[in-house]
């Protein structure tokens, strides 16, 4: 009887918490990134109009995001489940223990929690006149998600040793990763075309911010600046910004001074079409800062009636 005890394997406890913690923590995230992910792609092609219980702004950022987190998380998931499974045949008592059977009765309980929150909110929606294709493919999208979850979790649960439907489940989840993956690098561009929206937009906040300090020094003196630097304060601490890319100066130019009429210029990497932004309805954003790419010049005419001169108040 002894020598049977001192013959059986040593669990390591701390280990197989870890690795099975990692494991669902890393599943958890990885389907929350993609279904995120596909939820920014239908914001991208099918722009919001009217406020619904599905509704978010598209947004460079979280697809941005996402990826990063699927590129990182989810090979990390996939190493760590190949990893348990090698385990669990050296290890049968590894693959019973408690730890494993409750993180993934957990798991079944919040995808079918899922599930069914989201099929009730479906029925809700349709009931209350929602039934446009936004609202339908994201919901349909989180039931993909976490049914595929559910299945597969709910049928290893119920076995004693590992399936071949564990290869199949990476195989396929990893494929439609890398579909999601590589389909949102055609909407946020490359690296390098990021950096150069980027560094298109500052020039847009860079010329607002002049703009409005051209805007307050008529107010102020009751004439343009003659130059940009004009608009210097040392006092007040202002100083007018230079495109950070080129590190010149923006260019400004009087078109007529009597009638308040100036432009400014910069140079743009590309044009506002070809920027990694969603498409809208028309008229649904400003165009004021529309432009091509090269040399744009921006012509803005002070209104005297909306902007009139300080010393005039009385």
């Amino acid at each position: 009887m002894e020598e049977n005890i001192n013959a059986m394997p040593k669990r390591n406890i701390p280990r197989d918490l870890f690795l099975h913690l990692l494991a669902i923590v890393t599943l958890y995230w990885s389907a929350i990134s993609f279904t995120a992910l596909l939820w920014q792609f239908i914001n991208y092609f099918l722009p919001q109009v009217l406020t619904a219980y599905y509704s978010t702004s598209f947004s460079l950022e979280l697809i941005r995001f996402t990826v990063s987190s699927l590129v990182i998380v989810f090979p990390l998931f996939i190493f760590v489940s190949w990893f348990l499974n090698k385990i669990y045949r050296k290890e049968a008592v590894v693959r019973e223990s408690k730890i494993r059977k409750w993180l993934l009765y957990l798991t079944l309980f919040i995808a079918a929690l899922v599930v069914v929150v989201d099929l009730v909110t479906v029925i809700n929606n349709l009931l209350g006149g929602d039934t446009t294709a936004r609202f339908i493919l994201k919901a349909l999208s989180v039931l993909l998600v976490a049914g595929f979850v559910f299945g597969y979790y709910f049928d290893d649960v119920k076995r004693e040793t590992p399936s071949n439907f564990g290869k199949l489940f990476a195989w396929i989840s990893g494929v439609l990763v890398l579909i999601a993956i590589v389909g949102s690098f055609f909407i946020i561009g490359t690296p390098n075309s990021a950096r150069l929206a980027a560094f298109d937009q500052q020039k847009i906040y860079d010329l607002q911010n002049i703009q409005g300090q051209v805007v307050s020094y008529y107010q102020r003196k009751g004439v343009l600046p003659s130059m940009i630097s004009d608009l210097n304060d040392s006092i007040g601490g202002y100083t007018a910004p230079v495109d950070a890319q080129s590190k010149a100066s923006y260019e400004y130019n009087i078109k007529d001074a009597q009638n308040l009429s100036f432009e400014l210029c910069a140079k743009f990497n590309m044009a506002t079409s070809q920027e990694s932004t969603p498409p809208v309805p028309a008229g649904a954003i400003n165009q004021n800062w529309d432009h091509s790419a090269g040399l744009v010049c921006f012509e803005r005419t002070i209104d005297k009636q909306l902007y009139p001169l300080m010393n005039a108040v009385k």
